[in-house]
């Protein structure tokens, strides 16, 4: 039975928080504008641009590096006659297929080597094979296996993501601890279940980094492949124009196309990936 022991001997005296000064200080508007990732980002994009315009200003010299503000123009004239809009589209088409059917086979892969000695012995000899082969070099190859198409672009695309992927996730799933995977055999999960719902969730970070690095490798893997050999079944991308505009000296315009490239790189990482990784990820408190 616990009793109330007063000490008379210890004194308390109660102070105003006056006294300890400034506890909570409000952030100035500066501070406030500063902590906007995405603000921060564009002070960058900026001054970029504002360097690109004094450096073109100062060469004066269109056929080497135009200015900003005329790359802007031939970008505005591209699309408002569509000839952009048409090449952006013909390209993303293509990068679509070449991306999900590379992301499905590098899913095969990882589970099969996830669940299996055999896949991950076949895994890590086929990924230490073709992961050093730059895409670009089987151009030559695909051109002969598919023609002159969509066919030749996919197989690059394809290999350009199935290394990067299949490495990253599989590397993801090799760091899940021990005792979650314990967790999903005491739930009676093996085989696929104990992936898709344990192995998939844990190594998602490592997944999603691996998709990105795809995208990219895919992407330019893609624009360089348009550049080699143009059109694919009657129709050109941005590769394509550039190389287009080059022929006709029309620099302005190549810096369009390479404009476009950019843009829709900082669309697809800054509003596709940082969604899906606000909303997994940063969310399951995974990620800082």
């Amino acid at each position: 039975m616990s009793e109330d022991i007063s000490r008379p001997e210890i004194t308390r005296e109660l102070s105003s928080s006056e006294e300890f000064g400034v506890i909570q200080q409000k952030l100035t508007i500066f501070e406030q504008l500063f902590n906007q990732v995405w603000l921060r980002k564009v002070v960058i994009l900026i001054l970029i641009a504002a360097t690109w315009e004094l450096y073109g200003r100062h060469l004066d010299n269109q056929l080497l590096v135009p200015t900003f503000s005329d790359t802007v123009i031939a970008l505005w004239g591209g699309l408002k006659s569509g000839v952009l809009i048409d090449r952006a589209a013909t390209s993303i088409q293509v990068l679509l297929i070449g991306f999900g059917v590379g992301v499905a086979l590098a899913a095969l892969l990882t589970i099969l080597a996830i669940t299996t000695r055999v896949g991950t012995d076949f895994l890590e000899t086929v990924t230490a094979m073709f992961s050093p082969l730059p895409a670009i070099a089987l151009l030559p190859l695909a051109l002969i296996w598919f023609g002159l198409g969509i066919g030749s672009l996919v197989f690059v695309m394809v290999h350009s993501v199935l290394w990067p992927l299949a490495l990253n996730t599989h590397a993801g799933f090799r760091a899940v601890s021990p005792t979650l995977r314990m967790v999903g055999r005491n739930y009676g999960l093996s085989g696929l279940g104990l992936v898709l719902k344990i192995l998939i969730p844990a190594a998602f970070p490592s997944i999603l980094a691996g998709l990105k690095i795809g995208w990219a490798f895919a992407w330019r893997t893609l624009i360089a492949a348009e550049l080699v050999f143009g059109v694919a079944s009657g129709k050109g991308g941005l590769g394509w124009y550039i190389f287009e505009s080059k022929n006709q000296l029309d620099i302005p315009e190549v810096f369009a196309g390479l404009l476009t490239i950019i843009m829709i790189g900082l669309l697809v990482e800054n509003v596709i990936f940082r969604t899906i990784e606000n909303r997994t990820v940063r969310r399951w408190g995974m990620q800082h």
